[in-house]
């Protein structure tokens, strides 16, 4: 009976990293324009404010690891409460590390943070605050996100808060392993509940204008094709 369950159990497991494998696959050929759309349609605000991409190039997507953090004054805090390296350790394939900063402009991510996460195959990085070395970490060829750019670091002027737990990040209430999509147009968070349903969704509409965009090209008026496929 034990063997049967433990069967059982591993079944699902693999189930369900399938699925997750899958949904970063189909998340990634979705535009963030088009997941912005899908999830205004189910009522979801998942769009981003104020987060620029600052390096890496395409489409990425992975699931939400999130850290909080306080920010104050230089000297604040001690060199021991600037421990974010288990954080940057915690990082694994395929996730991003969303980290709240309260939109401070004191950087807590640089090249060595950079490196960490690339070596564990992350996908990204996304910051309400600041990050550097951003010549090196191009180099590294991660995807970072931030809302400003600043030598200014954190040592001595923030602290851990939380590891894990729902964090605010360009406006967005994020939690742990919602699924996060960053391109060159922005920034989009499907909660981890709505994922099939917003990715079905946001397919729908990338056929409609695939469909609208193959009108175009045959001659049709864009006014036309809007009317008859109600898209735009």
């Amino acid at each position: 009976m034990a063997a049967a369950v433990g069967k059982s159990g591993a079944t699902l497991m693999t189930s369900q990293a399938n699925s997750r494998g899958a949904n970063l696959d189909r998340a990634r050929a979705l535009a963030t324009a088009t997941l912005g759309d899908a999830l205004d349609a189910h009522g979801v605000a998942g769009v981003m404010s104020g987060i620029v991409r600052r390096t890496g190039s395409g489409r990425i997507a992975g699931y939400a690891q999130t850290m909080q953090e306080q920010v104050g004054p230089f000297g604040s805090f001690e060199f021991k409460d600037f421990a974010v390296g288990p954080a940057f350790d915690a990082a694994s394939k395929d996730t991003v590390l969303v980290v709240d900063m309260g939109s401070a402009d004191v950087s807590t991510f640089g090249g060595l943070a950079a490196l960490t996460l690339r070596m564990r195959q992350a996908a990204g990085a996304i910051i309400d605050g600041g990050c550097r070395d951003i010549e090196e970490i191009a180099q590294i060829g991660l995807t970072v996100a931030s809302r400003s750019v600043t030598p200014r670091t954190g040592k001595g002027r923030l602290r851990i808060v939380s590891r894990g737990e729902p964090v605010t990040c360009g406006g967005v209430c994020v939690r742990q392993a919602d699924l996060v999509v960053v391109d060159d147009t922005g920034i989009a968070v499907i909660p981890q509940n709505r994922i099939e349903a917003v990715l079905q969704t946001a397919e729908d509409l990338d056929r409609r204008d695939a469909e609208f965009a193959e009108r175009l090209r045959k001659g049709e008026s864009f006014s036309k094709a809007a009317s008859s496929l109600k898209h735009a």
